[in-house]
């Protein structure tokens, strides 16, 4: 998790003034290394401080800005500062001491930073900063081996992964970033659009490799997968899936075992070359390390690194994809490595998992005012990972057969991947390689035999490699069958790609062109453009369902212009939070047009006052041009409303489907549910109906399915399960059992209030450790939320006496159901998170009442 306020204390202030001074100190052999940290020393008057900064965004940030500051100061040098933001500083905050506020001509900043959950500080190290050669120390500078410096926290490394690198080049004006106004936006566009004149292409060869290896630690050397190219490649980007099946790694993202296999490639990369460590990130076992050839790390810009979990509820990271981008030269690439779901049968689970990282995983940009990039808004996009289609309709020994023929090209076929790309379910746009080496999984361990386990795999292609752009050729696309760590063989592929570089004299001319044109066109034109549509009205908005219409816009002016949708007076944002204009900003260039995609999108947080009627689907957005005029936007709808964001309170009050109530009889349940003093002369029902569809179905059907809580479902299927739950239609629950368990979790999810109410979240955690308590705070719950939590906690002890077929046990379900039952009103710590598992654990153990 990355640092937040409540991670920081304040010690000592310094002020920016006129005696204020910050310089960067960084080597020219630190500058040289992409991912180096950036140091640079702060001085008032008599006192000095050095700051190592983490490369990334963050820090050019707050670099700018402090910039910006001291410009500020120097415009008003007799103006005295009264600082009055650190007025709500002198109270102590969170028990960790009182923040000492030094008179202003003797104060140095320092900011501790206090982790709860923190380990000692002599075995904390980080990953980030080893920018060594695979093969040696540089002479110019040691960096620190990973057995002397260990490895961090992924609390430690969190802000690290998730920022944006600097070269040579631009740290120079590192200290003085503008933002991008509409000027600088239509030299952007003009420099775009006239690539061509100023660039010429160049082939670098990227070698991607992919390797889940079961949960294994590393046993053998990688060279033969890392350094089978007869040259060195330029640049490395390598995958692994599967790093730690422990479920510390799932439920804390934490593993020993990142360093290791870490430490196993810098050990196997080509040995004639010295490469730099650029990025890397992990999502529980899914890892992605990005090296370049050292002569290349000053061409490197704009790192940036994002992951998204596609497991249970969208978010756990047993499932999911890791992605680096970055900009080589001229050209931005994308390297994604995902782990989509298993099992033969699942392939449109997997569909929807592609579909999910596409959809989810953006990387912020430099410039704060530009939306964020998608993986797909790349010159050159690489994927990679253990995809997990299998080979399909043709049983174990007729796939053997053709295997033992090495008639690939007749099994290739019945390959599921190929079958969803020529139907253009995923990958649209994506080249594969011809595959000429037999299936990577799935083998016993340690061998090259297939699996001789009990279930007997039909072996497959799960490890894949596609890339997506032009100028790509590809030079080898194999396996490895002399690795054999895990169930999984690695897969390999070198990819010479045609990268843009600039020239220097033509670029210059190109952009001296451009300016004085656009001084010319900023001299003559009013901006205008033409809406399509300025009215929009989205029908039956469903909970967790995706609507979405266009607005079309059409640049009538002579000159380019720069539109961006903006508050409302005294309004935070432009938007009810349940509707998103995407992009919110842009710039269009004359004679262009623009799409702007307009959707609702109703969650957990914005469902409650949608379902009482207390908010309707209606909003004005405010279409700003700048140096022209606003447009307004009407957006309406109808809500209808759901059990999902319901209050237990009020579901207990339903006996007829919600949908079936009236819009006012809701609006009083919410209210009723707002105060607990109002009385009901009617009786309620002990659980929501609801609630007892969902359990009593998987009570029936799925006490003993494998993997119960831990597979996610289909996101269709959980939309037929809703409607029935809100319409009463059909009577049985539709969908799989996966489905069915991920609507109840997320059922759980969307209470307003939850299971346990916020006001007993305290005292649980107080007691946490002391089950007759445990069970006494329980008995003080509100009688429908008491009926609730034991109704759950009595079906979870069922689900447990089938351990053996489903896979549970007491930590699974206490991790996965704590976290929905007992919620904290403010941000939960880890610290606070294992207490509520404690706490839960006592209501599973079989002698519980």
């Amino acid at each position: 998790m990355a640092i937040t306020a409540d991670d920081v204390s304040l010690e000592d202030i310094i002020p920016i003034s006129l005696d204020f001074v910050v310089v960067e100190v960084s080597s020219p052999e630190e500058l040289a290394v992409v991912g180096g940290d950036t140091r640079v020393r702060v001085s008032f008057q008599e006192e000095e401080l050095e700051l190592r900064l983490p490369f990334g965004s963050h820090s050019r940030l707050f670099l700018s800005e402090v910039n910006r500051a001291w410009s500020d100061v120097c415009k008003s040098p007799t103006q005295i500062p009264r600082f009055e933001w650190l007025n709500k500083y002198h109270k102590a905050t969170r028990g960790q001491g009182v923040v000492r506020i030094a008179p202003l001509s003797a104060t140095i900043t320092k900011l501790s930073q206090h982790r709860k959950t923190e380990k000692s500080s002599d075995k904390k190290g980080n990953l980030e900063r080893e920018k060594g050669s695979n093969s040696g120390t540089q002479k110019s500078k040691t960096y620190p081996s990973p057995e002397s410096q260990g490895i961090s926290s992924r609390e430690d490394r969190d802000d690290l992964v998730r920022s944006s690198s600097h070269t040579p080049s631009n740290k120079a004006q590192i200290l003085a970033m503008p933002q991008f106004g509409l000027r600088d936006n239509l030299i952007k566009c003009e420099l775009l659009k006239n690539e061509d004149l100023y660039t010429y292409l160049e082939d670098f060869s990227f070698f991607l490799g992919t390797y889940n290896v079961n949960g294994q630690t590393p046993k053998e050397s990688l060279h033969p997968w890392l350094s089978c190219t007869p040259y060195p490649p330029d640049m490395y980007c390598v995958g692994f899936q599967e790093l730690d099946l422990s479920k510390e790694a799932f439920f804390f993202n934490d593993t020993p075992k990142e360093l290791e296999w870490t430490k196993a490639v810098s050990e196997a990369l080509h040995p004639d070359a010295k490469y730099a460590l650029v990025k890397l990130v992990r999502l529980v076992g899914i890892m992605l390390i990005f090296y370049v050839k050292k002569e290349h790390a000053e061409f490197i810009s704009d790192v940036e690194a994002e992951t998204v979990g596609t497991g249970i509820m969208g978010r756990m990271g047993n499932k999911g994809a890791v992605a680096i981008r970055f900009r080589f030269h001229n050209s931005d690439i994308c390297v994604v490595n995902s782990h989509l779901a298993a099992h033969i049968e699942e392939y449109e689970r997997r569909n929807q998992d592609y579909k999910d990282i596409c959809g989810r995983l953006q990387f912020r940009q430099l410039d704060a005012t530009q939306p964020p990039l998608t993986i797909m808004k790349h010159d050159v996009i690489f994927w990679i990972g253990d995809l997990n289609y299998r080979i399909s309709e043709l049983d174990v020994d007729n796939v053997k057969e053709l295997i033992s023929k090495k008639d690939f090209e007749t099994l290739h076929n019945y390959d599921q991947l190929k079958r969803q790309i020529d139907e253009d379910a995923v990958f649209v746009g994506f080249v594969e390689g011809d595959i000429d080496f037999q299936p990577t999984y799935k083998y016993d361990t340690g061998s090259d035999k297939w699996d001789t386990s009990e279930k007997c795999r039909v072996p497959a292609w799960c490890d894949r490699i596609l890339w997506r752009g032009k100028n790509i050729k590809q030079h080898h696309y194999q396996s490895h069958m002399a690795l054999k760590t895990s169930d999984h063989k690695p897969v390999s592929s070198l990819l010479v790609t045609g990268i843009k570089r600039v020239n220097s004299e033509a670029y210059k001319k190109t952009f001296e062109e451009i300016v004085r044109n656009i001084d010319k066109m900023e001299n003559e034109c009013i901006p205008s453009v033409t809406l399509a549509k300025r009215e929009f009205h989205f029908k039956d908005v469903k909970y967790m369902q995706h609507q979405a219409e266009t607005l079309s816009l059409f640049n009538d002016g002579q000159v380019p212009c720069q539109f961006e949708f903006i508050q409302k007076p005294n309004e935070l944002t432009y938007c009810k939070p349940w509707l998103t204009a995407n992009p919110p900003k842009g710039f269009i260039a004359q004679g262009g047009s623009v799409e702007i995609e307009l959707e609702v999108f109703v969650n957990r947080s914005t469902a409650p006052d949608l379902n009482s009627g207390k908010e309707q689907i209606e909003d004005i957005l405010v279409l700003h041009l700048e140096r022209g005029k606003d447009y307004f936007i009407s957006v309406t709808g109808n809500y209808l409303p759901s059990c999902y964001g319901t209050s237990i309170r009020a579901l207990c009050h339903m006996r007829e489907p919600i949908q079936d109530m009236p819009q006012e009889t809701l609006r009083e349940l919410a209210e009723m549910s707002a105060n607990e003093n109002t009385v009901n002369t009617e009786k309620p029902l002990d659980i929501p109906k609801e609630l007892w569809m969902m359990v009593d179905h998987l009570f029936r059907n799925a006490i003993k399915q494998e993997d119960i809580f831990q597979q996610p479902g289909l996101r269709s299927e959980f939309a037929d399960i809703r409607d029935c739950l809100d319409t009463g239609m059909p009577d049985s629950l539709p969908g799989s059992n996966h489905s069915v368990a991920e609507a109840l979790l997320l059922f759980l999810d969307a209470l307003p209030e939850p299971v346990v109410p916020f006001s007993f979240y305290q005292q649980c955690l107080e007691i946490c450790s002391n089950a007759s308590q445990c069970e006494k705070v329980i008995s003080m719950l509100p009688q429908c939320h008491q009926n609730v939590f034991n109704y759950l906690a009595a079906f979870l002890r069922e689900l447990l006496k089938n351990s053996s077929s489903n896979r549970l046990d007491v930590n699974i379900l206490a991790t996965i159901f704590a976290s929905l039952l007992l919620k904290s009103p403010t941000k939960q710590d880890l610290a606070e998170k294992r207490k509520t598992q404690e706490f839960f654990q006592h209501f599973l153990t079989q002698g519980s009442t």
